[in-house]
């Protein structure tokens, strides 16, 4: 019971396969047995000899088929009589006539209404044989749930999630489920056995197990992030510099920026999105704000460090430091939670400052000092003999 529970998805698959592939041979078996292939239902009145196959949307049987049915299609219906045995898959599976042989289907949902003489192997997510449906043997069946109103001539064996017993049953039921079957008094007359799925045990690792795991994970954090952090200081350090210039002397300024920034970007991005030509715009935006959370660990990095260290310090070592303090808050839990907060909505915040304030239509009054102008030299005060005389 076990392995059929756990194979029958499989085997389902494999099954369903196998028969939708069965067409594409259609025509070398007619060339070489002389037996007419067909994708459509084969009509009430022509009896028709030897192993038949069928292919399309829906697909009625009907009339006589001496010999075995091979179905595929989106419905299959059996309404006619079929002495030999009926394989077939399909999303709905109906059998309304007479089966003579065994029946072996694969589907969404399976009805047996009519009489199958021999066994059935099912596998399917909803299985019911209606009161006037029987199967002269056993019934085999894995999938959802499973419904007999008709009569079973011996077993059932089953794996499925309900299963309810209206009719009746010659032999034995043994069913793999997590529920218990409804089952109507006398309507088997051997034994009943429930057997019960295995549970997959929990394993809870031990308190060592957990702490060595998390400190595996706080040291590769902490040399993964050293490394970008480095990279970042030995790269761009003026960019690290001028960004955390921002949170330096005001960051609830830079908090506040990041708090809005982080309500409006979001809904910004749907709005485009939803408006259909914005959408490349849309795509651009949520890559820029990605990377622009993505780069907030650095900058927290850079201003933690930056704090401890009041003095010209080297960027790496500033960033490095920050770094690491910051990679041992992030791995503490449930302060984690407030820290990481903290960093994306101040790194934000700075970072978009300072791409406001680096802005290129930003104009700058210049104000040119000019020099004080120079005192001019007195002119001489004229005299007497500095005018022409004319003579009385």
């Amino acid at each position: 019971m076990r392995v059929l529970a756990h194979t029958w998805r499989f085997a389902a698959a494999v099954i369903a396969a196998g028969l939708l592939i069965l067409p594409a041979g259609t025509a070398a078996v007619t060339a070489s047995s002389n037996v007419p292939a067909a994708s459509t239902p084969a009509p009430a009145a022509q009896d028709t000899r030897g192993p038949q196959f069928y292919s399309g949307l829906a697909i009625d049987v009907s009339g006589q088929v001496d010999g075995d049915v091979y179905a595929a299609g989106q419905s299959v219906t059996i309404s006619g009589t079929v002495t030999g045995d009926v394989i077939a898959a399909a999303q709905t599976v109906t059998i309304t006539g007479k089966v003579d042989g065994n029946v072996r289907l694969a589907g969404g949902t399976i009805i047996i209404s009519g009489d199958v003489l021999r066994s059935g192997t099912v596998f399917a997510g909803t299985v019911n044989v209606t009161d006037t449906g029987s199967i002269g043997k056993d019934l085999v069946s894995a999938g959802g749930d499973v419904a007999i109103a008709g009569d079973v001539g011996r077993d059932l064996l089953l794996s499925t999630g309900q299963l309810s017993i209206d009719g009746t049953v010659g032999g034995d039921v043994t069913y793999e489920s997590d529920k218990a079957a409804r089952i109507a008094p006398g309507a088997v007359s051997g034994t009943v056995e429930h057997v019960q799925r295995q549970q997959t045990p929990e394993v809870k690792p031990s308190p060592g197990a957990v702490f060595i795991g998390w400190l595996l994970g706080l040291l590769y954090a902490l040399v993964a992030l050293s490394l970008i952090t480095i990279a970042a200081a030995l790269l761009v350090p003026r960019v690290l510099h001028r960004v955390t210039d921002y949170l330096v002397p005001s960051p609830w300024k830079a908090l506040l920026v990041g708090f809005v920034a982080s309500i409006a970007a979001p809904g910004a991005i749907v709005a485009l999105l939803i408006s259909v030509i914005g959408a490349p715009l849309a795509l651009a935006v949520l890559l820029v704000w990605i990377v622009l959370t993505l780069a907030t660990f650095v900058y927290g990095a850079y201003y933690i460090g930056r704090l401890l260290f009041r003095g010209n310090q080297h960027p790496v070592v500033t960033a490095l430091v920050g770094g690491l303090i910051l990679n041992v808050a992030l791995n503490i839990p449930w302060l984690n939670i407030v820290v990481w907060v903290a960093m994306v909505l101040f790194g934000l915040g700075a970072q978009l400052l300072a791409i406001y304030g680096q802005r290129p239509w930003r104009t700058r009054a210049v104000t040119v000092a000019m020099p004080p102008a120079a005192p001019s030299p007195a002119a001489p005060s004229p005299t007497v003999g500095d005018f022409p005389q004319t003579l009385a």
